[in-house]
C-alpha cells in the first residue's frame, strides 16, 4: 500500500536521499524544504531521475509555515502516514565548549532541533491520526546518547547541538508512550556518522545514501515497536 510521507529538511543531504529511496518504492513523498526555490530544484532533479515527488514549503521554526504545509497535504491527500522530522542545524562552525558557549548559539540550535520538531509534530498529529498505521521518525545523532558521551574516550561534546538532540530524544520517548495506545509508532533514529553539509562533509563518514538507508526501515515500519535507536 502506498503511503503519504513528509520528510522535513529534504532539499539536500540525508533527507533528500531518503525522499529518493521512498519514491523509488512508489510512495507519495512530500519533499519538505524551508527555502521554496531549493525545494523545487531538488524536486526537479528527482523528476529528471524518473521519480514523481511532491514538494511543500515548511520552515519548522515558523508555526504559520508548518500549519500551511499541513493544509496543503490535508487537501491533497486527506492523511499523513509517515512524518520524518529530519530538519535541523548543527552550529558546528561556532564555539560549543561547555564553559563558554554563547546562549545565542544554544538557542539557535534548539529552535529547529527541538522546538521546531515539537511544533511540527503536534501540528501534523491530526493528519497522522487519520492514517491507519502512522509512523513518526525523529532523526538524531550518536552524540545525543548521554551513555555514549559519558565514556572517557568520547569526543565532540558540542553543547548546543548535542543538548538540543538529547532534548528531542527525551521528547520522543514521552511521545511514543502517549501515542502507543493509538497504534502510532514513534522512534528516534541516528543514521550514524554521515558526511553531509551539516558537518562540512567530514572525512570518514558514510555516504549520504547509506545514511538514508539506515532511516528507511524505520519510516516504513509495520510491526508496533517502542525503541530508541541510538
Amino acid at each position: 500500500m502506498s503511503k503519504v510521507i513528509l520528510v522535513t529538511g529534504a532539499n539536500s543531504g540525508i533527507g533528500y536521499e531518503l525522499v529518493r529511496l521512498l519514491a523509488e518504492k512508489g510512495h507519495t513523498v512530500y519533499l519538505g524544504a524551508r527555502n521554496e526555490v531549493a525545494g523545487q530544484e531538488a524536486q526537479e532533479q528527482l523528476k529528471k531521475d524518473g521519480l514523481d515527488v511532491k514538494t511543500v514549503r515548511i520552515d519548522v521554526t515558523d508555526l504559520a509555515s508548518v500549519a500551511a504545509a499541513k493544509d496543503v497535504i490535508e487537501k491533497a491527500e486527506g492523511r499523513l502516514d509517515v512524518l520524518v522530522n529530519n530538519a535541523g542545524i548543527s552550529c558546528m562552525d561556532e564555539n560549543q565548549n561547555a564553559t563558554d558557549v554563547s546562549l545565542d548559539v544554544v538557542r539557535r540550535a534548539f529552535e529547529p532541533n527541538f522546538f521546531g520538531l515539537v511544533q511540527t509534530t503536534t501540528t501534523l498529529l491530526p493528519l497522522l491520526r487519520k492514517a491507519p498505521h502512522a509512523v513518526i521518525v525523529n532523526v538524531s545523532t550518536d552524540m545525543a546518547s548521554n551513555t555514549r558521551q559519558s565514556r572517557p574516550e568520547a569526543s565532540y561534546h558540542l553543547v548546543a547541538y548535542n543538548t538540543s538532540k538529547v532534548a528531542a530524544n527525551s521528547y520522543t520517548v514521552s511521545l511514543a508512550h502517549e501515542l502507543r495506545k493509538e497504534g502510532i509508532k514513534v522512534n528516534v533514529v541516528t543514521p550514524g556518522y554521515t558526511s553531509t553539509k551539516l558537518n562540512f562533509f567530514g572525512q570518514g563518514g558514510k555516504p549520504v545514501r547509506a545514511g538514508a538507508e539506515a532511516l528507511l526501515p524505520w519510516a516504513l515500519l509495520i510491526k508496533m515497536v517502542l525503541q530508541t535507536c541510538l
